[in-house]
């Protein structure tokens, strides 16, 4: 009976996990699949530019912003009910998003998306730290960095596809309805299959309101121009980025203060474990260059050289592939590798980038989707050796207890990377772009290239790290 209950619960827990997945990869997939469907978008609504980038960056703003008290909440009030509130609250505003009649119905339908979906995310994350122990969350947290980088890349083949399918003038909005039957069996599922809230759990809590404001401030002022970036004109938009990292430092000393009248929001101490604190930085550097690869090439594929949205999704399939595999190779041996499986991963993308900017010099004629088909499929092999490893590193040392929050800030940091990211390469990209003739290719090697230097900056950061691990065991030797 307990070999057979034991089976029970290890396949439970498995099935679980693939609910989470599931979950993960259509949150994230909005990320980008929605760049694609722009232009039959804005056809339809007769949009202007300013509700087109609102679309995009408002859904990120929201995700950005509920990551850590959402992970928080699950901490508390358990991940199975905060999931599948979100999960709900997703698939009714995709709904509202595939039904817009109008730019301002859509933006509000896409910023209430966001939030769900920042509801969501910390919940997976922390189901993998709650539901499996040591070195045998390796392999669960390689799923999910292969999820992470597939519905990252994968978004705009899939958009294109669905547009295809639905035609020119209502293919946008099948974008938005397909996540509503996959929603209705995710909370189906994750009220069948995930485990409540432990009966230990103390059913009350002090709260941290100031905690939340804080960060949520924080982070908007940081995030906001960003994201707005090519709508709001002139350089005082800027002031709020260092405005918004003293209302973050602000929050770290309250963090540190509330402390010690019980569990805040987010408890600072995490960052003196160094495989958190460096891992997160990571993090936010690589974000900021992998994520603006898939903005400058749908672009310059579909505006610069007048390939179709499908042929542009289709360009970034070897990506995805090559990130999918190393993904679940990386999850399985990061245990025994450790930093340097990561810095190798690093060292890929960055090789990979390099050699899709050299294809493009050296063949500017070529079709573009078979010159640079080899490349991405090496930096694409090189994400996947560096999502999936990565996260499980930084969250090696988190107590379950604070999981959803540490899984949160790591998140939170996940997107502000992005949006700087692509607020860095897209000034490169739309400066060169109005430079003069073939200013898309260059536009798109510079990107590139501007991308490059960004994973290279991760790349020095896990080099750091593992020279000091090295000096540490060769005195650790000595001694």
């Amino acid at each position: 009976m307990t070999d057979g209950g034991a089976a029970v619960d290890e396949r439970r827990r498995w099935q679980a996990l693939g609910v989470g997945l599931v979950a993960a990869f259509m949150t994230l997939l909005d990320i980008s699949i929605v760049n694609v469907a722009l232009p039959s978008l804005d056809r339809a609504l007769h949009a202007s530019p300013s509700d087109l980038q609102w679309v995009l960056s408002g859904y990120a703003l929201t995700f950005g912003l509920v990551l850590v008290p959402a992970g928080r909440f699950g901490d508390v009030r358990g991940r199975r009910n905060t999931f599948v509130f979100g999960i709900a609250l997703f698939t009714l505003t995709s709904a509202l998003a595939g039904l817009a009649q109008s730019p301002a119905w859509l933006v509000a339908a896409r910023l209430l998306q966001g939030a769900a979906a920042g509801l969501v995310n910390p919940q997976v994350t922390g189901l993998i730290q709650q539901l499996f122990r040591g070195s045998e969350r390796a392999r669960p947290f390689g799923l999910l960095g292969a999820t992470i980088g597939i519905s990252t890349a994968i978004g705009p083949l899939l958009g294109g596809l669905l547009i295809a399918a639905g035609g020119p003038e209502h293919g946008w909005r099948w974008v938005f309805f397909v996540n509503v039957p996959v929603g209705i069996v995710a909370v189906i599922l994750g009220l069948r299959l995930l485990p409540g809230r432990p009966a230990e759990q103390p059913t009350k809590r002090r709260r941290d309101p100031i905690g939340v404001l804080l960060l949520g401030v924080g982070v908007t002022l940081v995030l906001l121009p960003l994201v707005q970036r090519e709508q709001w004109q002139g350089p005082a938009k800027w002031l709020l980025v260092p405005a918004g990292l003293v209302t973050l430092v602000g929050f770290w000393l309250w963090e540190r203060r509330y402390a010690r009248q019980g569990p805040p929001l987010f408890d600072v101490r995490l960052f003196s474990h160094q495989s958190y604190t460096l891992g997160s930085v990571i993090a936010l550097l690589y974000f900021g260059g992998f994520t603006a690869i898939f903005f400058i090439l749908t672009l310059y594929l579909q505006n610069g050289r007048g390939y179709s949205a499908l042929v542009a999704g289709l360009t970034i399939t070897p990506f995805a592939l090559g990130s999918a595999v190393a993904s679940a190779v990386g999850g399985r041996i990061v245990n025994r590798y450790g930093r340097p499986l990561v810095a190798i991963g690093l060292l890929g993308v960055v090789a990979g980038l390099g050699l899709a900017a050299l294809a493009i010099e050296v063949l500017p004629h070529a079709p573009v989707p078979w010159v640079i088909a080899l490349p991405l499929l090496i930096a694409g092999i090189g994400s996947g050796l560096v999502i999936a490893p990565n996260q499980t590193l930084t969250l090696s040392e988190v107590p379950v207890p604070q999981a959803g929050s540490g899984a949160g800030m790591l998140q939170t940091g996940q997107r502000i990377g992005s949006a700087a990211g692509i607020a860095v390469v897209g000034a490169v990209f739309f400066s060169a772009v109005s430079a003069g003739d073939d200013a898309w290719s260059v536009a798109f090697e510079r990107s590139l290239l501007t991308s490059a230097g960004i994973v290279t900056l991760a790349l020095v950061a896990a080099t750091v790290d593992i020279i000091r691990n090295h000096r540490r065991t060769q005195s650790a030797t000595r001694s």
